[in-house]
């Protein structure tokens, strides 16, 4: 139906006085829009919002399958650091696991790859990219990107908004009163879904660590129905101690806060990259899809912060966020630091990340006929 009304209307053709589409930005999962692009003899770029490091080890699955890895054998193999809460790992029959396969190998039908990311973060792993989509443009961290634009063109500076929730902006008031790198910001983004059980276990080691945190938490982020899903009252009486709890908040500008010391995140790919621009550790939490990945590389590659994997138990929880914000402090900040200084440096004039958005521009012109 999308392709017929598509090709039968003029949406993407010139009529008039209006100038035909001559390329189309798509996300890369669309196999669909790029269907009709082809049809209709439209040149379009692929976008997609994972990391490099996820786009390319969902790109390798069909070497992994002809290997033998998949599907997993053997009994008791740890797969957390894969698939959250799946003891036999990824079925190849699997609906969801053939639409990632599929459409991420069809990535090289596109004209260009655009990923949200930069050299700096992702070089070795954007080269293995190129050798099969050779116009891959790396122009991330795509936030921070805008914001330098913005500001240079209009020197001053931006903090425009996108969230889709009402931002409660009682907590940056809170963290003004707190000290420097002593509040620990807890938040597992806009679609993870806990148990009681594992809200009540984060609670406990948070409690229990002694350190300050400012916890965003969505009335419907609690898995259970008939009340059981909402904020218990024992988490609202004791956050007056040492916490904050809000329904959402300002993410860029808290991390951006001098009183944010550490990150409890489940790891999506922007919250990833908004951590990494404003220098503050992780603690990783990982709830689907790419957040498994990308919670690896953030402990076991960039050396970031700590991988939780998919476990949630209290003893666990106070003891990285002791080591996050106390144990290993320096050696994180000092980790983060340095990485944040190249995500601003690519952005900045002269950086990676500006010249690929350049050159993107050039080669979507190149285009035109």
């Amino acid at each position: 139906m999308f392709n017929e009304l598509m090709v039968s209307s003029s949406c993407l053709s010139s009529a008039g006085n209006r100038r035909p589409v001559t390329c189309l930005i798509m996300d890369g999962v669309l196999s669909f829009a790029a269907d009709v692009a082809e049809e209709m003899g439209i040149p379009f770029i692929y976008f997609r919002t994972v990391g490099a490091c996820s786009f390319w080890a969902n790109f390798c699955i069909p070497e992994v399958i002809l290997a033998g890895e998949v599907p997993l054998k053997g009994k008791g193999v740890d797969l957390q650091t894969y698939r959250k809460k799946k003891e036999n790992g990824p079925s190849v029959d699997d609906p969801g696991f053939q639409t990632i396969k599929t459409e991420t190998r069809r990535s090289t039908r596109a004209r260009a790859l655009i990923l949200n990311t930069f050299e700096d973060l992702e070089g070795p792993i954007l080269s293995q990219i190129r050798n099969h989509c050779p116009n891959l443009f790396s122009i991330g961290p795509l936030h921070t990107q805008l914001k330098a634009r913005l500001e240079a063109e209009s020197n001053s500076s931006s903090n425009q908004s996108g969230s889709f929730w009402e931002e409660d902006r009682s907590c940056v008031t809170w963290l003004d009163s707190q000290p420097a790198k002593s509040v620990i910001y807890v938040s597992f983004g806009s679609v993870t879904v806990m148990t009681r059980d594992e809200l009540m276990e984060f609670w406990y080691g948070l409690v229990n660590s002694g350190k300050r945190f400012l916890w965003v938490m969505r009335p419907e982020s609690i898995a259970g129905q008939d009340g059981e899903g909402q904020i218990p009252g024992a988490l609202e009486e004791g956050k007056k101690e040492r916490g904050y709890m809000v329904g959402w908040a300002p993410q860029e500008e808290v991390l951006a806060h001098p009183a944010i010391g550490g990150f409890l995140t489940h790891s999506g790919w922007n919250s990833t990259l908004e951590s990494i621009v404003t220098g503050v550790p992780m603690i990783c939490w990982p709830y689907f899809a790419d957040q498994t990945i990308n919670s690896r590389f953030v402990s076991e590659i960039w050396k970031l912060g700590l991988d939780m994997k998919d476990t949630c138990d209290r003893a666990i929880v106070e003891k990285m966020v002791r080591d996050l914000m106390e144990v290993r402090k320096d050696e994180f900040q000092q980790r983060a630091n340095e990485m944040a200084k190249l995500a601003k440096q690519a952005v900045n004039d002269g950086g990676s990340s500006f010249c690929n958005l350049n050159r993107l521009i050039d080669f979507m012109k190149s285009m035109i006929v």
